[in-house]
């Protein structure tokens, strides 16, 4: 027991002179931390992108709704139905229904350009022609400001996101979209979804103004529970006057932030790798730096009986240590400058902006300290084995 109690005695004695010598070195110190927190700050902000875009997308289905589109189409963009065909998906079986019928919505998107605030230049926004039903289809739908659009009438309503991220959204203003100014009659919320960032008016006046007839390009529904899924699904694709995808509204959503969120994970883990090399020549320069100042300090305790083995352990937990206080300073000034900010990025399968917050979730944090445990541990095992391995004769002759 004694053989193990010392090799740690030894192992403490030596972390504590390293530590205890770090204000003579402070500079080189003071760079390792600063860019090892670099490097977890732009990791972690950058991920968090990615992760707050996905949490967006996910809030914007329901285990219990399902979307129908075109056989073969990947978004609302390149699907389409006549009106029979959206009669027919409704009065499919397994979808809920009120005391007005289905709770089925046939809908029509498309995209107008709006300035953005941050920068003014315009961006594509999503203009969604809904019915009725598409108030009950959605959880979460909830008016915050005025009143929903009045069936007929040239009106939209914003969703709360788009009327955060584009100018000339604000209630009671009017925006030029097709051939006709619609004024804004209404903002609403919906659960932090993908409708946040739309704008609604009523679908057979959208048509009319895009000249689109009596045709729509998907179906959102509401199923009577999660389970009735396959039976709705299976009555459909069956149906020989259909030609159809059915999809539950999750999968849709979770498919439609892959390209994104892979892109942006893509360029974080690049980004931070590049940062990474430089941090991690920045803690050998600091640990070289210290074993350096502290030869004669070191040959002296390994003359006294001290084990290279307690030596090595010692500057790596001096490297570690450094490493995790710039892996914390990092972490922190991510979730103090990232979290809840509020943007908007280009959805590549539907070609128009959705707004949302990023995240820097718990996960993020870990992973942004464990990249700052490696670079600490790089950083810090070849001054770690040069320190065990000077001679120690030579070493105590140093000045």
């Amino acid at each position: 027991m004694a053989g193990p109690i010392n090799w740690l005695s030894q192992v403490a004695s030596v972390t504590k002179f390293g530590l205890l010598s770090i204000p003579q070195r402070r500079g080189s110190v003071s760079a390792a931390v600063i860019g090892i927190a670099g490097v977890v700050a732009v990791l972690v902000g950058v991920l968090s992108i990615a992760a707050g875009f996905r949490k967006t997308m996910n809030a914007s289905g329901a285990p219990d709704a399902a979307i129908v589109l075109r056989s073969g189409a990947d978004s609302e963009m390149v699907s389409g139905f006549l009106r029979q065909d959206t009669r027919t998906i409704a009065d499919a079986p397994g979808l809920a229904r009120s005391d007005k019928g289905p709770l089925a919505s046939a809908e029509l998107f498309v995209i107008i350009n709006l300035p953005k605030r941050s920068t003014g230049t315009d961006a594509n926004v999503p203009l969604r022609g809904v019915e009725e039903e598409a108030f009950k289809v959605r959880d979460n739908f909830k008016m915050v400001e005025g009143r929903r659009f009045e069936p007929g009438k040239d009106e939209v309503i914003v969703g709360i996101g788009a009327a955060h991220q584009f100018a000339g959204l604000e209630l009671g203003n009017k925006i030029k979209a097709g051939r006709y100014e619609w004024p804004v009659v209404g903002i609403f919320s919906a659960g932090g979804g993908t409708a946040e960032s739309e704008i609604w008016t009523d679908a057979s006046v959208l048509q009319g103004t895009y000249h689109r007839g009596d045709s729509f390009q998907s179906v959102y529904t509401k199923l009577s529970s999660p389970s009735s899924f396959q039976q709705f699904k299976d009555a459909l694709t069956t149906d020989p006057r259909l030609n159809v995808k059915v999809l539950r509204q999750t999968d849709y959503y979770a498919e439609q932030s892959t390209a994104v969120t892979r892109l942006i994970t893509t360029l974080g883990f690049l980004i931070a790798s590049l940062m990474a090399v430089g941090a991690v020549f920045g803690a050998l320069n600091t640990m070289y730096s210290a074993v350096s100042a502290r030869t004669r300090e070191i040959a002296t305790l390994r003359a006294l009986g001290f084990g290279s083995g307690s030596v090595v352990v010692s500057v790596l937990l001096e490297s570690l240590v450094l490493a995790l206080l710039g892996g914390v300073i990092g972490a922190t000034v991510a979730y103090v400058a990232f979290n809840g900010f509020q943007t908007a990025t280009m959805n590549f399968q539907s070609f128009s902006q959705v707004t949302f917050a990023f995240q820097v979730t718990r996960q993020l944090l870990i992973q942004g300290i464990v990249w700052a445990t490696v670079i600490g541990m790089i950083g810090g095992l070849f001054p770690a084995l040069r320190a065990a391995s000077l001679p120690i004769a030579a070493a105590l002759r140093e000045l």
